[in-house]
């Protein structure tokens, strides 16, 4: 992932190659908790969240809402921070920079999720989290497994 760029790339195991336009953190890059930013460096994928639900479905603690995101529904709640679709929590790999007492990428909930697609992508505007378009993040989704390596670049 490049915060300069705001793109996200996956390498698949056989040379393809597929990259995104996202959305990172308004006030840029962090690892500090509570601060709004997205944390550089290395990490791993926790756990995939979201298996099967519909696109557009509204997360909540992690857990869907029975709501599907509509404008409607945005309109009724503006500033809700939309989580959608699918959630790919991260964890940090660095301890003392993006893991453990204050800088914890996991215990900051930081995820790759969905958000409304009239949301911006390619410029920083989220709340700390990696927000994708529904339809990439399923994509993205469904080529993961728990495990897999992130790395968020640039890194210090």
């Amino acid at each position: 992932m490049d915060l300069r760029q705001q793109t996200l790339d996956w390498y698949g195991a056989d040379g393809e190659h597929r990259r995104w336009p996202v959305s990172t953190a308004l006030n840029g890059p962090g690892e500090a908790e509570h601060s709004g930013c997205t944390p550089r460096g290395r990490h791993y994928v926790r756990a995939l969240i979201g298996q099967g639900q519909p696109e557009a479905t509204v997360f909540v603690g992690r857990r869907p809402t029975g709501e599907t995101w509509s404008a409607e529904l945005s309109r009724q709640q503006p500033e809700r921070d939309w989580i959608l679709s699918r959630i790919i929590w991260l964890c940090g790999l660095e301890s003392g920079f993006n893991r453990g007492p204050g800088v914890d990428t996991f215990r900051r909930y930081i995820y790759i999720h969905g958000t409304p697609d009239s949301e911006p992508m390619g410029e920083a505007r989220s709340h700390g989290c990696i927000r994708m378009r529904n339809r990439d993040v399923i994509d993205l989704f469904d080529r993961l497994s728990p495990g897999v390596p992130v790395a968020i670049r640039p890194y210090p």
